[in-house]
């Protein structure tokens, strides 16, 4: 697919990160406990919800014939 816009290489690398980064190498250096592992959830979570609205914002600028556009609400 060919880059339509700056914010559609933006959506497709955040797309990419959610669905392709694996931090399990992450998770095992720095769990060692229960309260390590509680925060670690929190942050991925949380790291998880910002990269996703981040990709969200973007959807209504994606090129017209994109799979994922959508109108602005």
């Amino acid at each position: 697919m060919r880059a339509g816009s700056t914010v559609h290489v933006e959506y497709e690398i955040f797309n990419h990160i959610i669905n392709n980064v694996d931090l399990s190498e992450l998770y095992e250096d720095m769990v060692v406990d229960d309260v390590s592992k509680d925060r670690f959830d929190k942050g991925a979570t949380n790291a998880v919800k910002l990269i996703r609205n981040l990709a969200n914002r973007r959807i209504h600028k994606l090129p017209k014939n994109h799979v994922d556009r959508a109108d602005k609400q």
